[in-house]
């Protein structure tokens, strides 16, 4: 078979290895919400999912909602993160704050109904479709985190459904379905900084087992 559009799996693997996680973001996206909708479109027409139920949903929220959304989850989180302690909250906030001044978010959601009705026709794998839906959730991420980062954005992945209060600010802010389950959240924008090193990586010799 040839290859698909003379792309090469090492091109291929040069991009994907380009994408950082990037925390210094302006508030302006030198990629129209046009062409960020557009790869979205794209990696949910084809990325995979097991028995291929599709069970992600994906928001985008950009510009001036963007703040509007950071503050609702500023809201949210404040006083749960000052209930543990003040130093909780003042090392969490400025975190946020950086947060706040990316221009977009992307969530990244799970159908809870979709992952039932796909127990239900598939008995056998019941058990396994929660699994099946992180790892579905998952290619879809690093497909439009590495795509936006080949447009020329920074972003970075946040996992705020860790303080359930702000999961539920989340999904009403985003006028989502209650059976949907936050998996993760990507802020972008154009990067404020020089875009990072890769980091450094255990040796093959303990990642990596060849039998043949």
């Amino acid at each position: 078979m040839g290859s698909v559009a003379n792309v090469s799996a090492d091109q291929w693997l040069a991009a994907a290895s380009h994408r950082r996680s990037v925390y210094p973001l302006k508030g302006t996206s030198s990629v129209s919400d046009a062409r960020v909708q557009e790869i979205i479109q794209k990696v949910l027409s084809f990325a995979p999912s097991s028995y291929n139920t599709q069970p992600v949903r994906i928001t985008l929220i950009t510009g001036p909602k963007h703040k509007q959304f950071w503050d609702t989850i500023i809201a949210a989180a404040e006083p749960v993160l000052k209930g543990i302690s003040e130093d909780v909250w003042n090392a969490m906030s400025p975190k946020f704050q950086l947060f706040k001044s990316a221009y977009g978010s992307i969530l990244f959601w799970e159908s809870g109904n979709t992952i039932k009705e796909s127990g239900e026709t598939h008995k056998s794998a019941a058990h396994m479709f929660a699994e099946f839906g992180d790892h579905a959730n998952g290619m879809h991420q690093i497909l439009v985190w590495t795509a936006l980062s080949l447009e020329g954005l920074g972003a970075n992945l946040q996992h705020l459904n860790a303080i359930p209060p702000v999961e539920a600010a989340i999904k009403k802010f985003a006028g989502v379905p209650e059976d949907y389950k936050l998996k993760a959240h990507l802020n972008y924008g154009d990067e404020a900084t020089e875009h990072p090193a890769t980091p450094g990586k255990l040796p093959f010799s303990e990642t990596l087992k060849v039998i043949s």
